[in-house]
This record gives C-alpha cells, sequence and structure tokens, in this order.
C-alpha cells in the first residue's frame, strides 16, 4: 500500500497542470455545495427565527365560554416536565379592549404577561427603546406606531376601555417596537396581575411556550406528548406547524431544491474525476506495464488510480471548504439591504460543511475505482510491445 500511496505522488507530481485542474475543479464543486448549503440553512434559520424566534411555539388554549384556564400554575408545573425540550414557558391573559385617547379610540389587545417568563420569549426589555417594562399595577406599554399616532410620551394617562365597558387609566411607562407594524399597533402589554384584576379573575387565557433551537421541527410532536399529559383537562394545544403549512411547504421545496443542486454538482464533479483519471490511465500505461512486468500484482496497479482519486479529492475538498466559506462570507457583505445588514445572515454548519468534504472524498475515490479497475486488467507484454 506505501508502494501505491508513492506512485500516486509521483503521477500527480509529473503532470502538475492537470493535478492542480483537477483540484480546482473539485473544490468549485465543494463550494458550491458548501455556498448553496449555507445560503438555504441560513435564508431558512433566518425565516423561522422571523416567524416564530420571538413567538409561542406551542399555545395552550381553554375552549370553554370563558376561555379561561384555572390553576395554570400546576399545570405549568406539569408541563415543564413532559419535555426536556421545553425552555421557555410564560402564562398570559389576553382580552380585546379598546384605546381611548382624546376623541379618538381604536382596538387595542391588553396582553398581561408575567414579564420577566415572557421577556424569554418574546424579548419584551430589549424591544423597549424608551422608558422601562411595567412593574406595578395598571402600568402600560405601547408600540412604536401607537406612540406616533398618538404623540404620546412617558407618563402619560390613557384610558383602556373594555367590551363591558368599564374604564381602567393606564400609565404609559414605556415604548417597544417589536418590527412588526401590526403588533406595535394592537398590543399593550401590562402585568399579568393588572389584567386580572382589570378583567376581575384568577385564571389565565393561554400557557405559552417555546422549545430548544434544535427542536424547533419537533414542536408538533412534543404538543401531542404535552396533549397526553394534559388528557382530563380538556384544553387546545396548538403549535406553530399546524399554523404555518405554507411556511412549512416552503422550506421543504428549499430544501429539497437545495439537495437536487447539490447532487447534480457532485454527479458533474464524479464524471469530470472520472473522465481525467481515464485519460491518466492512458498516459501511464507504459510505466504502470513496466510496473507490472516487475512484479507489481493487479491489486497494487488499481491500488494507485484510488490513491490518485483520494488525493485530489482529499485537496480538492479543503481547498472547497475555504472557497465556500470565503464566498459565502463575501455574499453576506455585499448582497445588503439598504440599511446594511445581510439579506441573509451567515449561517455556518460545521457539520454539514465536514459531511460535504467527506462526500467529496468518497465520490472522488470512487470515480477513480473505474481507471483502477481498467489499469489492473492492463496486458504488460501488450503495453510494452505496442510502445
Amino acid at each position: 500500500m506505501k508502494f501505491s500511496l508513492q506512485m500516486a505522488l509521483r503521477f500527480l507530481r509529473s503532470s502538475k497542470g492537470q493535478t492542480l485542474m483537477i483540484i480546482i475543479g473539485i473544490a468549485i464543486g465543494v463550494s458550491v455545495q458548501i455556498f448553496i448549503g449555507s445560503l438555504i440553512q441560513g435564508l431558512q434559520k433566518s425565516l423561522v427565527d422571523t416567524t416564530i424566534g420571538n413567538a409561542s411555539q406551542i399555545t395552550i388554549t381553554n375552549d370553554r365560554d370563558d376561555k379561561l384556564i384555572d390553576d395554570h400554575k400546576m399545570l405549568m408545573d406539569k408541563i415543564k416536565t413532559t419535555d426536556d425540550d421545553i425552555i421557555n414557558i410564560t402564562a398570559v391573559y389576553d382580552s380585546a379592549t379598546f384605546l381611548a385617547i382624546d376623541n379618538e379610540s381604536q382596538s387595542l389587545l391588553l396582553r398581561g404577561f408575567d414579564i420577566d417568563t415572557a421577556d424569554k420569549i418574546y424579548d419584551i426589555y430589549d424591544r423597549i427603546y424608551l422608558g422601562k417594562a411595567p412593574i406595578k399595577d395598571n402600568e402600560i406599554i405601547l408600540g412604536k406606531q401607537l406612540q406616533e399616532k398618538y404623540d404620546l410620551s412617558l407618563n402619560d394617562r390613557i384610558d383602556i376601555l373594555t367590551v363591558d365597558r368599564v374604564d381602567q387609566v393606564f400609565t404609559v411607562v414605556g415604548f417597544f417596537d417589536f418590527k412588526v407594524t401590526s403588533l406595535n399597533t394592537n398590543w399593550g402589554i401590562t402585568t399579568l396581575t393588572t389584567s386580572q384584576t382589570v378583567f376581575d379573575s384568577d385564571g389565565i387565557t393561554a400557557i405559552e411556550m417555546q422549545v430548544d433551537e434544535g427542536s424547533v421541527f419537533e414542536a408538533d410532536a412534543i404538543a401531542a406528548k404535552i396533549a397526553e399529559q394534559l388528557y382530563d383537562y380538556d384544553l387546545k394545544i396548538d403549535n406553530w406547524k399546524d399554523a404555518n403549512q405554507q411556511l412549512l411547504s416552503g422550506l421543504q421545496g428549499q430544501s429539497v431544491s437545495s439537495y437536487m443542486i447539490q447532487v447534480f454538482v457532485m454527479i458533474s464533479v464524479i464524471l469530470g474525476i472520472a473522465s481525467v483519471l481515464a485519460i491518466t490511465v492512458l498516459q501511464k500505461s507504459r510505466q504502470v506495464g513496466i510496473l507490472k512486468a516487475m512484479g507489481i500484482k493487479n491489486k497494487v496497479a488499481g491500488q494507485i488510480f484510488l490513491f490518485e482519486g483520494f488525493i485530489l479529492g482529499f485537496l480538492g475538498a479543503v481547498l472547497g471548504i475555504l472557497f465556500g466559506l470565503g464566498l459565502a462570507y463575501s455574499f453576506t457583505i455585499f448582497a445588503v439591504n439598504p440599511d446594511n445588514t445581510p439579506v441573509v445572515n451567515l449561517y455556518i454548519d460545521w457539520r454539514f460543511i465536514f459531511i460535504s468534504g467527506i462526500i467529496a472524498m468518497i465520490a472522488s475515490t470512487l470515480a477513480a475505482a473505474f481507471p483502477a479497475i481498467r489499469s489492473s486488467r492492463l496486458n504488460p507484454i501488450d503495453i510494452i510491445r505496442n510502445n
């Protein structure tokens, strides 16, 4: 095997230009794989983060007339033990109200949170660009669009009207920006106790939770486990996958197209390596014939070209990984939004990159199998006589 490796290195060095071209060809194939794969994964991660990254991924509600969930602390303790991938959970009291300012009014979804636990889902503290989070009773924070529409300032007092025509006065202690107009326009965030007091209730309207980042696409299975755990409570359990079928379909379409492109790129690389090495067998047929005449076995002759394929694949994979990372990084620099943020954030999955490199090496070695078989069948007497 050592002799085969030495001869493979000698053959490759004897045709440096040809060797370099093959390595560059493999590198381009690997770099395209890594670039497309990283781009698609980055795009998918960005879409998922934008859609559900700061939102409830599993939501529990009650279908009964008053829509309230009782004994929510006990239920939340049960839910936490259902699956280790449940990382954030919070209680919510939501209700439709009306915001009245001067002579104007509009609908407002009053959301009562345990601010500290809800922050782990919604990043409330980071979204507040002016003021602070509500802490005391009847404190509220409103969205950016509402601040601009009504020219509101900190410590302004506003009226919140319930559907039962109960008027509550709130103090505006902050303004948030979720980067989503509908939320900035329709949400009013207060404490859970304030919301319960306003509506004279000890219950809540929903339990919201998020799962570990690596289990986002398993949210439906986790929701099913929760449903089984809470079977006796007759609650409604929704998950983000059921509510975003079109998004999932789009993500699956992106993945399939990415895999198809990568497969065809790798096929072209394999064909290119096989054809070039086949030509190399013809070019080196005299040397192979002489080696066989000197006593090397057919198996050893075939191993020479297998080693060539492996070496070419290894060097091409290393160079391709560097090319692919450079291409992906360049894309985030030159493909930017008007605010200079990347159109698609750079996402580096080292496992995917490692697998791409390994596949290139295996493909190169397999591509060399055809020339190896051909070289092993060469008759040294015919080769020497013809040359």
